[in-house]
């Protein structure tokens, strides 16, 4: 199974589940992401999801296929060396 860390926008606690499907690359559209939701395709933290617009947010993994998404929220650019990202 493939790993995708997708980090959240800057000031955005969520994106939702068809949009988060089209940015990592495993749908090609948000509405592609909405049918996969909708046939029971996709699950979120291991309980399939079926509303289309579901909120993802720091922490949580959603899984597709043979894709697993790791999402985390915007770190402020900065690690823990306090070199910028």
């Amino acid at each position: 199974m493939s790993i995708i860390e997708f980090t959240l926008a800057e000031g955005s606690p969520y994106i939702e589940i068809n949009q988060l499907l089209k940015a990592t690359g495993v749908v090609d559209s948000g509405g592609a992401g909405k049918m996969l939701v909708a046939d029971g395709q996709v699950s979120v933290g291991g309980v399939v999801e079926t509303r289309k617009t579901a909120k993802i947010r720091d922490g949580q993994i959603v899984t597709c296929g043979g894709v697993r998404i790791v999402v985390r929220a915007f770190a402020g650019g900065h690690d823990d060396h306090g070199d910028s990202a």
